[in-house]
């Protein structure tokens, strides 16, 4: 969804082609922010001129450069954009695949709980020391924007390790209280009620 919108973003600063589309995306998104291949936006160009928020512009190059196509955004489109700037952005928060590892790895019995923990410490650790150095890398005249987008990922996992803590803290909680059991539903439909099963008058 954030490709599709950012392509009809870079779409309404200006028409573009395929290769220049990706080339901005790459400029202002940042590649080690998100990697998106060519194919991946001549894809989506494709599935927005079907829902008709992109229509192609013809383009015949420039002295022995082929014919190129050339994309613009539609009035459509632009509303589909507008719709995205007005809406808030979903968190994924609730995913977490560290907390499914720690919760099989208590249900099963299969892992030490603990380990789990300083494992996912030491790779936290070592992503925020990652991090803390790409921020520095950064130029503050050019590339602010960059900066605080690794900011963001520096607190996220100052808080992940944060979190860590609380559950080493309450592991023995945990551990303490009954693992929440699946409920099983009767698979096929209800059997339906016979004769014998109704009062002697034949009335329900």
């Amino acid at each position: 969804m954030s490709v599709r919108n950012a392509i009809l973003g870079l779409l309404a600063q200006k028409s573009r082609h395929g290769y220049e589309l990706h080339a901005a995306f790459s400029a202002v998104v940042g590649e080690a922010t998100w990697d998106v291949k060519p194919a991946q936006i001549y894809t989506t160009l494709e599935r927005l001129e079907e829902s008709g928020l992109v229509q192609t512009k013809s383009d015949l190059g420039e002295g022995r450069e082929p014919d190129r196509r050339i994309y613009a955004i539609t009035r459509d489109g632009r509303d589909a954009l507008k719709g995205w700037f007005d809406d808030g952005v979903p968190t994924e928060h609730q995913r977490d695949e560290f907390f499914v590892k720690l919760m099989i790895g208590l249900v099963s019995g299969e892992a030490d709980p603990a380990r789990i923990i300083q494992t996912q410490r030491s790779r936290l650790y070592q992503e925020l020391h990652d991090a803390t150095a790409q921020r520095d890398t950064h130029d503050p005249q050019i590339e602010m924007a960059q900066i605080l987008l690794t900011d963001k990922t520096i607190m996220h996992l100052e808080a992940d390790l944060r979190w860590l803590d609380m559950i080493e803290m309450r592991l023995e909680a945990i551990k303490g209280q009954p693992f929440p059991e699946p409920e099983i539903r009767r698979r096929g439909r209800p059997k339906k009620e016979t004769k014998e099963h109704l009062p002697a008058d034949g009335k329900e």
